[in-house]
């Protein structure tokens, strides 16, 4: 199960390069149910993996151009500050167990990762229903809703913080539709958000948690390896198609994860 893991691990950096998302999302899960890491512990784990990863594929499509730092700033600023106030005031307040239903119990792992799926659900969604972003590789001149940009970063900062998810599946959607970025240079805007609110979210587990740095270091660095792999796979795949595709894997996931903890929990 472990050298599974290590695997798994790497798809998580080949997720994140060609997608820019779907790193957290498949991070939670492996270091839950692989790994052995328990739910609270895995959402501080993943914002470390996560950010790392990320950081390394920005630098790779900064590169290329595919960056629009002035859409990173507006957006991440605000879920930057949202995240790492979420990781150190908020989630070590959560009671435990959340809340009962009947004489069922929600735990507080439960609740998190019940939270998490639905969020995958949610944003899926809004990927594969999306018919109005036609230029998937092409960029043109953006008109920034400032406002809703802004809010979205407290918003989706906020989330991120709970579920310790990098947010990819739901920074592409808010940077398509309110920024009106191309998919590949949202992907690439989104790894570089990630990176920053991951890694600084990170800091304020740190006190918090227990961390396993060698396991911590080890696992980051298998998933580095895959962001190359995924990058250099992005260069051969239209943004057009990238987007339909990551919402029903996005999906997939939700589903599976709701299914396994209210039925098989």
């Amino acid at each position: 199960m472990e050298i599974l893991g290590y695997l798994l691990s790497v798809i998580i950096g080949v997720s994140l390069g060609l997608i820019g998302g779907g790193g957290s999302i498949l991070t939670v899960p492996v270091l839950v149910y692989v790994m052995g890491v328990s739910p609270v512990l895995a959402t501080a784990y993943s914002l470390f993996i996560v950010g790392l990863t990320a950081l390394v594929g920005s630098f790779n499509y900064g590169k290329k151009g595919l960056l629009d730092y002035k859409t990173a700033l507006i957006f991440g600023i605000p879920s930057i500050l949202t995240v790492y106030a979420t990781r150190k005031f908020i989630v070590p307040v959560i009671p435990d167990p959340v809340f009962h239903i009947g004489t069922a119990v929600v735990s507080k792992n439960l609740f998190i990762m019940l939270l998490f799926a639905v969020l995958m659900v949610a944003a899926s969604i809004s990927m594969i229903r999306d018919k109005r972003n036609g230029n998937g590789d092409v960029i043109k001149e953006k008109h920034y809703n400032f406002p809703l940009i802004f809010v979205e970063g407290i918003v989706v900062g906020m989330l991120t913080g709970l579920v310790g998810a990098g947010g990819g599946f739901l920074i592409i959607p808010a940077l398509v539709l309110l920024a009106g970025l191309p998919m590949k240079q949202a992907v690439g805007t989104s790894l570089l958000i990630i990176a920053a609110k991951s890694l600084l979210g990170f800091l304020g587990d740190i006190g918090n948690q227990v961390i396993d740095w060698k396991f911590l270091i080890i696992f980051s660095l298998f998933a580095v390896a895959g962001i190359f792999v995924g990058t250099a796979l992005a260069r051969r795949i239209s943004g057009e198609r990238l987007k339909p595709a990551f919402g029903w894997f996005v999906l997939v996931m939700g589903i599976y994860i709701i299914t396994k903890e209210i039925f098989f929990h």
